[in-house]
């Protein structure tokens, strides 16, 4: 009983990589930038799946974009356990996953997936004022769950009004309001984060039926198959994110401190 109730806590703790914004490095993906994102003479950033290098840039534009770090020791630590976990744990289950489900069906699952966090999506949209938007994704949301069956097909990819509709979330709106990052922070599993957007997280799990479905019917079935299988769907994309915007850096930590900063501000400005 107590090595279930362990693994269910950590499925938990797994939820919160995944399913809120989330990724080792953040559920999202790293956007180019001016500053480099990988040491003081290479950027690398990451968009749309794509490495981008940027060379000769100088250390001070380096660190021109990224917020206060007083915890680096500690940040540091934290990093480089998670690195071993996402390379010696969540690596080999993330190839298993790919190896075994075919690709039509992961993309199927992870399509669903992400057309159930709709609540994440326009609840900010709403908090931010932006009712436009909000009211996009919900014809996004209608769209996908209808014509494309509960999510799983994205129909409304193919209508270019709702082809291209910005991912809200909790830490946006909080940069929406003008709440600043506060300290930089690195956490267990979960990776780079701020303070501003720590709470962010919580405000995202809090708005995310998946945690709804954990919270209300509990018990180890419920536990294991819906955290763990939303964990999966979102392992390899995130950890390709991870490795594209760290592997040829000097300074692993400093690149996906960049990187992390820098998409943020660019989802900030949306």
């Amino acid at each position: 009983m107590k090595s279930r109730t362990s693994f269910s806590l950590f499925l938990a703790v797994a939820l919160f990589a995944t399913g809120c914004a989330t990724a080792p490095v953040k559920p999202s993906t790293p956007a180019p930038s001016p500053a480099p994102a990988n040491s003081p003479k290479a950027a690398v950033a990451v968009a749309d799946g794509k490495s981008v290098k940027s060379a000769d840039d100088d250390l001070d534009e380096y660190d021109a974009d990224l917020v206060a770090d007083p915890l680096e020791p500690l940040n540091r630590a934290t990093f480089w356990l998670n690195h071993g976990l996402y390379m010696f744990v969540f690596k080999p289950i993330s190839k298993t996953y790919e190896a075994i489900i075919p690709k039509p069906v992961r993309t199927g699952i992870h399509n669903a997936f992400e057309n159930v966090k709709f609540p994440v999506r326009v609840v900010n949209d709403g908090l931010q004022g932006n009712f436009k938007r909000a009211g996009l994704e919900t014809g996004r949301f209608l769209v996908n769950t209808t014509a494309g069956v509960g999510g799983i097909g994205r129909p409304a990819d193919h209508i270019p009004t709702l082809a291209d509709v910005p991912a809200g979330d909790t830490g946006q709106t909080f940069a929406k309001w003008g709440i600043g990052h506060g300290a930089y922070l690195v956490l267990p599993i979960l990776g780079p984060s701020s303070l501003r957007d720590t709470v962010g997280l919580a405000g995202d799990y809090a708005l995310n039926p998946v945690s709804w479905v954990t919270i209300w019917y509990g018990g180890y079935a419920w536990t294991l198959a819906i955290p763990s299988t939303n964990t999966l769907r979102a392992m390899p994309d995130q950890l390709g994110i991870y490795e594209a915007a760290t592997k040829n850096a000097l300074d692993r930590y400093l690149a996906a401190r960049a990187s992390y900063i820098q998409y943020r501000r660019k989802v900030a400005s949306k």
